[in-house]
């Protein structure tokens, strides 16, 4: 078996695969107007305290002027409240709106069904090895992406 073949056949699958099932599952009633994009930003802004463009571009390895055109998008969707700082009123502050947050509680809902779904069908010790296997995976993007 070629081994280069077919990690590179279940990689890019696997991607396509995600990325396609993912907009699947969150094109609801109540969603529909929102993209993988534009849930993958919802998810790096979080129910958390509000964060900045800068530290939400650096989440995502985009740069600001990017993120403030599908800030924009949202914004205008009704996900996303911008907000000026109280001691700096240069800084905005980005925070997700009911709706934001509902959207965010759907998407984190998928990626629950997605794991769990994974971790039922392997041992305790695949899971071991395919953890330490996307986790080097992982590392090597992140450096590839600097």
């Amino acid at each position: 078996m070629d081994n280069y073949e077919t990690f590179n056949e279940v990689l890019v699958r696997l991607f396509r695969d995600i990325m396609d099932i993912e907009q699947k599952a969150i094109i609801t009633p109540e969603f529909r107007n929102i993209t993988n994009n534009d849930m993958h930003v919802i998810e790096a802004i979080g129910i958390g305290a509000p964060k900045n463009m800068s530290a939400i571009a650096r989440e995502l390895s985009v740069t600001v002027g990017t993120l403030t055109i599908a800030m924009n998008s949202l914004v205008k969707k009704g996900y996303v409240v911008r907000t000026r700082g109280k001691e700096d009123r240069r800084i905005v502050y980005i925070s997700l709106s009911d709706k934001g947050r509902r959207a965010y509680e759907h998407h984190a809902e998928f990626h629950r069904q997605m794991i769990d779904s994974m971790k039922e069908e392997l041992t305790p010790q695949e899971l071991d090895v395919l953890y330490k296997a996307l986790t080097k995976l992982n590392r090597w993007f992140r450096e590839l992406n600097q």
